[in-house]
């Protein structure tokens, strides 16, 4: 079973060239572009909750102070889903919508920044390769289970309770 830093990392490449393919459709009428957004947003929604149905709990109990990590990327999270609401809500195509598609790659591209350099590499430095390759089995798990955004949480956490309900002792 693959580790699931190199999953998150597959996903990662997914959304960078999903995003161009938008960009490179601008010109396109409603419906191109609508339908490359679609299934894009139902990724982007399934990834944050695969991460915080899997990888962010366990990352708080094997890596010491990921705490701030954590914190870090459930805001980044509800930034992107926000985003993804604000699409949702605008007509595609229209210049509100482009806008908001703007916000997500851009609130997305720095969360994926941020996570590479941050959790992934703790991840890969203080977690054990047989717990990551497990926790690789869980993600394809999860990401199967809710496959074409089925029973996804796309609401917001609060980043203290998340942190909280998932430490050391809970």
């Amino acid at each position: 079973m693959p580790d699931i830093c190199d999953l998150i990392l597959d996903d990662h490449e997914v959304f960078r060239r999903r995003f161009a393919e938008l960009d490179d459709e601008r010109r396109s009428d409603a419906a191109v572009v609508d339908a490359l957004w679609r299934p894009l947003a139902e990724h982007l929604e399934l990834h944050a909750d695969a991460e915080e149905q899997v990888f962010y709990p366990t990352l708080l109990q094997q890596v010491a102070d990921a705490e701030e990590d954590t914190d870090d990327a459930i805001r980044d999270h509800n930034k992107i889903r926000e985003a993804v609401r604000r699409v949702a809500g605008a007509d595609p195509a229209s210049d509100e919508w482009w806008a908001a598609v703007q916000q997500a790659n851009d609130e997305n591209s720095d969360h994926m920044a941020e996570e590479e350099r941050g959790p992934l590499a703790a991840c890969r430095r203080d977690v054990g390769r047989d717990i990551r390759r497990e926790l690789g089995s869980r993600f394809v798990a999860f990401n199967t289970q809710h496959a074409g955004g089925r029973d996804v949480d796309t609401s917001d956490k609060d980043p203290a309770e998340f942190i909280e309900d998932h430490s050391p002792g809970r």
